[in-house]
């Protein structure tokens, strides 16, 4: 892939909203983020006053996501809600062996491609387990997996962010009762499968902290940067 390419990854949201997701971007030149009920993710061109205060506008009175590789220069006038380190990985190599999910399933087990008819599911599953925001139109931005016990949603991965040759693997998340049965690997690699069919890219983002780290390096992927993540609201 071409460097030009990859270099979008510096600044992956706002990459993201100003290329494939343009058509649903809110925002302009100086800040853009997603529809609300998508998520909210945004991103700026840069660290600048008149970015924050076009974000500002964005945000209302809710709640503003951003990453940058370089530090947060946050003026006056926000309340930091919550910060912390992301890592982002891009598979780069082969996956390593390791358990499939045909093995473990039965007459209770089932893994289809979720509708919907499974957002209340998805967000309910994604509230529990924090693998990022996760709102009732997220599903919009890719196909999306997931593995029922019986009618119970227990496991899920799918798209986000799109960006010029390059997929973002998200919503990876399992419930704390099915943890250990190969669900979280069976279906990043039906995801990864269908981003390299189309001859592109895959590429996530974690919490530095999250354990899952570990089986994001089985299936392939690389550290290639470290972000800092910071959750905004307008307000002192």
């Amino acid at each position: 892939m071409a460097k030009a390419e990859l270099g979008l990854l510096d600044n992956p949201i706002w990459n993201a909203l100003r290329t494939d997701h343009a058509a649903i971007a809110l925002g302009d030149d100086r800040a853009r983020r997603y529809p609300p009920e998508i998520g909210p993710l945004a991103g700026i061109p840069e660290q600048a006053a008149d970015s924050y205060e076009a974000l500002g506008t964005l945000a209302g009175s809710g709640i503003i996501a951003l990453f940058s590789i370089e530090p947060f220069h946050i003026p006056s006038g926000w309340k930091v809600l919550r910060e912390g380190s992301i890592v982002q990985m891009i598979r780069e190599r082969a996956p390593q062996p390791g358990p499939h999910v045909s093995s473990l399933v039965s007459q209770s087990v089932s893994l289809r491609q979720l509708t919907a008819a499974n957002v209340p599911a998805m967000v309910a599953l994604a509230e529990l387990t924090e693998p990022g925001p996760f709102r009732s139109r997220t599903f919009e931005l890719g196909n999306f997996y997931g593995i029922f016990h019986r009618d119970r949603l227990v496991s899920m991965a799918g798209k986000r962010m799109h960006l010029p040759g390059l997929v973002e693997v998200s919503a990876v998340c399992t419930h704390p009762d099915a943890r250990g049965r190969g669900y979280a690997r069976r279906l990043m690699s039906i995801v990864i499968d269908e981003i390299e069919r189309d001859g592109k890219t895959a590429f996530l983002h974690s919490f530095a902290e999250n354990p899952a780290l570990a089986l994001y390096a089985q299936l392939g992927f690389v550290l290639r940067a470290q972000f800092q993540f910071a959750a905004l609201t307008p307000g002192s």
